[in-house]
């Protein structure tokens, strides 16, 4: 799928974000291998801790409808920014586990500027259940 319709669905998702604290908006939309789409938006909490970032709502409502990481073709992620808006630590763990490797990542802003990445490049020493062995 072009990064024009995906760009326009994570706008979109940015429309659902609950943000009064820090008021950045954002929002995600995962693309699957059967052209389904998930879409993600940031929600808060005044315990800050317990925010949850658009990108694992995306993927994780992608998840809570059957789809796994091998269903996963792309994830594209909108926020008002000067650059293209890129996830924070949490979500890049998160991807690095439930997203492929090889996956594109497009990070965007409201401008429609966008970066074209993967997980690999965004994390390239993740912690991994390899690890745990």
């Amino acid at each position: 799928m072009k990064f024009e319709k995906l760009f326009k669905e994570a706008l979109e998702a940015r429309k659902l974000s609950y943000s009064p604290y820090s008021k950045f908006a954002v929002g995600a939309v995962v693309e699957t291998k059967d052209g389904k789409l998930f879409k993600g938006a940031n929600v808060e909490n005044s315990s800050y801790s317990l925010t949850m970032c658009a990108e694992r709502n995306a993927i994780y409502n992608a998840m809570m409808n059957g789809y796994k990481k091998d269903d996963f073709v792309s994830l594209t992620l909108v926020a008002d920014t000067d650059q293209p808006c890129s996830p924070c630590g949490s979500c890049r763990q998160v991807l690095s586990e439930l997203f492929p490797s090889d996956a594109v990542i497009y990070l965007s802003n409201l401008k429609g500027e966008y970066q074209e990445t993967n997980i690999e490049k965004l994390l390239p020493f993740a912690f991994s259940k390899k690890d745990l062995d």
